[in-house]
């Protein structure tokens, strides 16, 4: 009698242990392989839209700012010079024939004669 429930305990206590293990084995298994597969595929997605992500987007930002500033920073550098140069030239005859319209006229009357030839008038 001792002998037979000493072995049905013995055979319960490993079939118990054999289903333990396995199951903590599957359990495990299943448990650390959907784990890692999420992880990696996390850490993967995450590499993905972080560094991939941030060099395409440096790279849009490298290309557009080189664009702007290579591109329209250099047309409205042209432009604005060949504005100030057109502007400024013209101006700078309008201002010099306006500066002498008023010097000899306004500011000055007596410089022109009454004959209208230029002299000072004693």
């Amino acid at each position: 009698m001792h002998i037979y429930i000493y072995i049905h305990i013995r055979t319960y206590t490993y079939i118990h242990m054999y289903i333990i293990h396995t199951y903590l084995h599957a359990y495990i298994y299943i448990y650390m392989h959907t784990y890692v597969h999420i992880y990696i595929h996390k850490y993967v997605r995450t590499y993905i839209h972080a560094h991939i992500h941030t060099h395409i987007h440096t790279y849009i930002h490298t290309s557009i700012y080189t664009y702007i500033h290579t591109h329209i920073h250099t047309y409205i550098h042209t432009y604005i010079h060949t504005y100030i140069r057109t502007n400024t030239h013209t101006y700078i005859h309008i201002y010099i024939y306006i500066y002498i319209y008023i010097a000899n006229t306004v500011a000055h009357p007596c410089i022109i004669g009454s004959n209208g030839q230029s002299g000072i008038i004693y």
